[in-house]
């Protein structure tokens, strides 16, 4: 018999997660820390979606990076539209706790968004992140463009090197990009109460943690 923690360690079939809404969550589109817009069109800027566990400490590590124009936390890669955080802790929705990068390409690159996802958390874990269980805490790297998908290929291969080289495991990030399949998916806006959390809460949760080792990449213009 499986446990609570194994049940939420594997993604629902498409025709058993859970019917979602029409409606997104409603949202107070401006950032905590700046005051940019959360929802937009961003002419003229890149996004790229990451999720390496809880949203909230994911969130925090690129909001202030030089280049980045603002960042929203939310769910993706599940079968679940618009979705809530109580039905995507539940384990049937199929999403991961992602973070929504928006940046401009020539200011910084894509490498070195990678590098801060690669170095802040662990990616060998499966459908965990320390002591946070859950298909919701897995490892994703969801492109929006061919070049960030050969970015992130690439950087995985250098960083699975250094990995071994310290004698770690295997990588098991999910990495999708616009020509894969399944290819890039939709970007849904979590709650209010949980965009750029930690800013709001300076005391808040963050289990996130790193393995210690480099990943040898990232420029920033």
């Amino acid at each position: 018999m499986h446990g609570i923690g194994a049940f939420k360690q594997r993604l629902p079939a498409p025709g058993d997660a859970l019917p979602g809404r029409d409606t997104p969550m409603p949202l107070h589109n401006a950032h905590h820390v700046h005051g940019r817009p959360l929802r937009d069109a961003f002419e003229g800027m890149a996004r790229l979606q990451v999720g390496m566990g809880c949203f909230w400490g994911a969130e925090r590590m690129f909001w202030s990076l030089p280049g980045v124009f603002t960042t929203a936390v939310g769910y993706s890669g599940g079968c679940t539209p618009n979705p809530n955080y109580r039905e995507v802790c539940s384990g049937m929705t199929g999403h991961a706790e992602t973070v929504l990068v928006v940046y401009e390409p020539a200011r910084i690159a894509a490498e070195a968004l990678l590098k801060v996802f690669w170095e802040g958390h662990d990616p060998t874990q499966g459908m965990r992140q320390g002591n946070d269980v859950g298909s919701q805490y897995r490892s994703v790297i969801f492109c929006e463009d061919e070049l960030q998908y050969a970015a992130a290929i690439a950087s995985r291969d250098v960083f699975q090197a250094r990995l071994e080289a310290a004698g770690l495991g295997t990588i098991t990030t999910e990495i999708a990009g616009p020509s894969t399949t399944p290819p890039t998916p939709p970007f849904y806006y979590a709650e209010d109460a949980h965009q750029q959390y930690l800013s709001k809460n300076p005391a808040g949760y963050c289990g996130l943690g790193g393995t210690g080792v480099s990943c040898p990449i990232g420029t920033v213009a």
